[in-house]
């Protein structure tokens, strides 16, 4: 039934059933786990084979890419990356779902990271710098793929006014997108500078990678697809019929000739496919028509 669908309900599905809040949850396990082994002072290398470095990526320890965004360098470090991807998370699955939310939050972090450490090759010195046994400096925290949720947010809600408290205490109102660009701004400052510890390298290509994601995911995607044949011949029906749909144009009363459809045909006929738009490209890609008839479909199942 068309109710049963996630985003046909007036109200989204409990907290704890998100996959944002199941990221924070994971991350705060992975970081209670991180001090049991310094409590018990296993001396596991941790760090060496889980943490994102240029030394390890060079010995082949490609799941860094993944793994070093469930880890913290202490519990400031946690809160804030937690209550960055609660804040900016929510709107991004919501709009995308929970499929193309995780590879967008995950590629983010990914293509972050991977761009600090391979510029720490040619500049070290602003780029995590190197340790005294020459080692480079390794990248922990999940800051990458929440920089690149909020270029997300950015990109769907441009001109959505967000209040901030800049320093924890005045408050700055201003859009998602003056947002994004004074993110951008601050990791290029912060490269120039480098005077901290912090990976701006990895927000910066977390940024840039959640932004491209959002703009052209879309197409990438279909570019791919053609390398499976069965599933571009089903995405060429998805589009075959969006086209359709917005070829023919919106009536908002029924007329003599177009006789109103019963709830279940106008539903088979009309909505599916919708639907199924939404779950291979997200809310965001419908026309005004199309989100016309889910208004009117839900209207329809409200009588019944």
């Amino acid at each position: 039934m068309i109710e049963d669908r996630d985003y046909m309900r007036e109200t989204p599905g409990a907290p704890g059933r998100t996959l944002t809040v199941k990221l924070i949850l994971i991350n705060a396990v992975v970081f209670l786990i991180q001090l049991g082994l310094q409590k018990a002072r296993l001396n596991f290398p941790l760090d060496r084979y889980f943490a994102l470095s240029l030394d390890g990526l060079r010995q082949g320890f490609v799941w860094q890419l993944l793994t070093f965004q469930f880890l913290h360098g202490g519990l400031l470090h946690l809160l804030l990356n937690s209550w960055g991807i609660y804040v900016f998370g929510r709107a991004v699955e919501e709009a995308l779902g929970k499929s193309r939310f995780l590879q967008l939050y995950l590629s983010s972090g990914a293509i972050g990271g991977l761009l600090h450490v391979g510029c720490s090759y040619f500049l070290p010195q602003h780029f995590g710098g190197l340790m005294n046994d020459g080692s480079h400096v390794p990248v922990v925290g999940a800051s990458a793929g929440l920089y690149g949720l909020i270029a997300a947010f950015a990109g769907l809600f441009p001109d959505q006014r967000l209040t901030l408290l800049l320093f924890f205490v005045l408050p700055l109102t201003l859009t998602a997108r003056a947002l994004l660009l004074a993110s951008a701004a601050i990791a290029i400052f912060g490269i120039a500078l480098a005077t901290d510890n912090v990976a701006h390298g990895a927000h910066l290509g977390g940024m840039w990678a959640g932004y491209l994601l959002i703009r052209w995911g879309d197409r990438l995607r279909l570019n791919l697809s053609n390398w499976h044949p069965l599933q571009a011949r089903q995405r060429k029906r998805e589009l075959v019929r969006a086209a359709a749909v917005r070829g023919r144009p919106w009536r908002t009363t029924p007329t003599e000739t177009e006789p109103e459809l019963p709830p279940d045909e106008f539903i088979s006929r009309e909505v599916d496919p919708i639907l199924d738009k939404i779950s291979a490209h997200g809310i965001q890609s419908l026309t005004d028509r199309e989100r016309k008839i889910l208004e009117t479909a839900r209207k329809k199942m409200g009588k019944r």
